[in-house]
């Protein structure tokens, strides 16, 4: 059997499999989509955070692939014709990335609670204002996660132990140790108002692409934080900046945008109340030995003829 890898990885890749696989034959590619050799045969492709452009460059020079594994969670962008017409099974790292970005969710969180960011900017003679500061705790707040997968999971078990109240939603709602309401995967705007925190952190998917609209908006209190660690087309962003603007909600940090980069004259930079982070939230060098760990289960599996983790509904798109 034959894998193709990217180049940037072959360092961490090459010494597992020459213990793993000695017999595996690998290529590598470039960022470009270049492999480096004879690719008609290859059936199993490690994709890193190469364009896709490179990997429909790829997927042309090998036919007979089979397996694709990719290092994100979200594969709305490789949902492609070269992908999705052939048999090509396709898994991704969804899990690898979940303690970090719950952890980044804690600290937009924490640090709307507790006035971080105020408080840094106080100078010495002004310290007497930071008892006028609306200055919170989260001991029984509630926090509703809209998409209770793996991220949204790790996210409940951290607001647990700050005492919050836990709502969740997802397609098919189950009882969850760390959630005192479970809801179906539309049942999330029926108890908004009941949440101090929202965070979304479903897959973008037709049915979900901008599902939180001007209504859903509407349906939050006026106290209500929302954060979303997932794709910035799940929100609506002219209504958004309305409920930003309007003073609707209380604000918003936002590590998933409309158009990442975000340039720099849109409109959401200066709209009031809101914390723009470069989608940053699954950086931690754990998270690569996740995904790599994960590619490596899976390939023992793929090796042994058993069935994959991850693997992707290409209809249902995650």
């Amino acid at each position: 059997m034959k894998l193709l890898i990217p180049q940037a990885l072959a360092p961490l890749i090459e010494p597992r499999l020459s213990e793993m696989a000695p017999d595996l034959e690998v290529v590598r590619f470039d960022n470009t989509g270049e492999p480096e050799g004879d690719v008609h045969d290859v059936t199993m492709l490690l994709r890193w955070w190469t364009p896709v452009s490179a990997l429909r460059r790829v997927l042309a020079a090998a036919p007979n692939i089979r397996w694709i594994h990719t290092p994100s969670a979200g594969v709305e962008h490789l949902l492609i014709p070269e992908i999705l017409e052939r048999d090509i099974v396709l898994t991704n790292s969804a899990g690898a990335h979940a303690i970090p970005i719950a952890e980044f969710v804690l600290m937009y969180i924490l640090n709307h609670a507790k006035r971080a960011f105020d408080l840094k900017a106080l100078a010495p003679e002004e310290w007497e204002r930071s008892e006028e500061m609306p200055i919170d705790e989260l001991f029984e707040r509630t926090i509703l996660i809209i998409g209770y997968g793996n991220i949204g999971s790790e996210v409940a078990k951290r607001a647990r132990a700050f005492g919050m109240r836990v709502l969740a939603s997802r397609r098919r709602p189950q009882p969850a140790a760390d959630v005192d309401l479970m809801v179906g995967e539309h049942g999330w705007r029926d108890v908004l108002l009941q949440a101090d925190y929202v965070v979304i952190a479903t897959p973008l998917t037709a049915a979900t692409r901008g599902m939180f609209d001007a209504d859903a908006f509407r349906r939050m209190k006026p106290t209500a934080y929302l954060i979303n660690i997932a794709r910035g087309q799940i929100v609506d962003t002219d209504a958004l900046l309305e409920a930003l603007h309007s003073g609707r909600i209380a604000g918003a940090a936002l590590d998933a945008l409309p158009i990442e980069p975000l340039p720099p004259d849109h409109p959401l930079w200066k709209a009031p109340n809101v914390w723009i982070t470069p989608h940053i939230s699954y950086a931690s060098p754990r998270t690569r030995e996740r995904m790599i760990d994960l590619f490596f289960e899976n390939l023992r599996r793929y090796l042994n003829g058993e069935p994959l983790l991850n693997v992707v509904d290409k209809e249902a798109g995650y």
